[in-house]
């Protein structure tokens, strides 16, 4: 359990100050939800519960549940060109500066401090200032 402990600690140590500055970052929740997943899944799970809880950290504030078919559609109906990106496409992507449009996501979907474009056929969010991708909506 002290192992276990020491190990929440120095995650947190170590994340504490991306947490922090991710807090006073408008786009910054992926990284929050990241650290506060990451020092959860330490505390539960050891190494392997850091790294997922960091994972489905990142995630919070993105489009969850049955509003990711409702937003694919929305995206769908809007008729946005597709972006051909050569590159596998995942999360944590950096998209190019220039050749990418990036639209407003509507309120109704709850998504704050994000855009989203439609790369190779598919609809994405992304973080403005940093054009990196948080969340691909299937």
């Amino acid at each position: 359990m002290s192992n276990k402990l020491l190990l929440a600690g120095a995650v947190l140590a170590i994340l504490a100050p991306v947490g922090a500055f991710a807090q006073s970052n408008a786009a910054g929740g992926a990284a929050a939800g990241a650290a506060t997943g990451a020092v959860g899944g330490a505390v539960v799970g050891g190494p392997v519960g850091a790294a997922v809880g960091g994972v489905t950290g990142a995630i919070v504030g993105g489009i969850v549940g049955d509003q990711q078919p409702k937003f694919h559609q929305y995206v769908v109906t809007q008729g946005v060109p597709s972006y051909t990106y050569q590159q596998e496409l995942r999360v944590g992507t950096v998209l190019p500066e220039s050749g990418v449009t990036y639209y407003e996501v509507p309120a109704e979907y709850g998504v704050r401090g994000y855009r989203y474009t439609v790369v190779n056929n598919t609809p994405v969010l992304v973080e403005p200032g940093t054009r990196r991708v948080v969340q691909i909506v299937r």
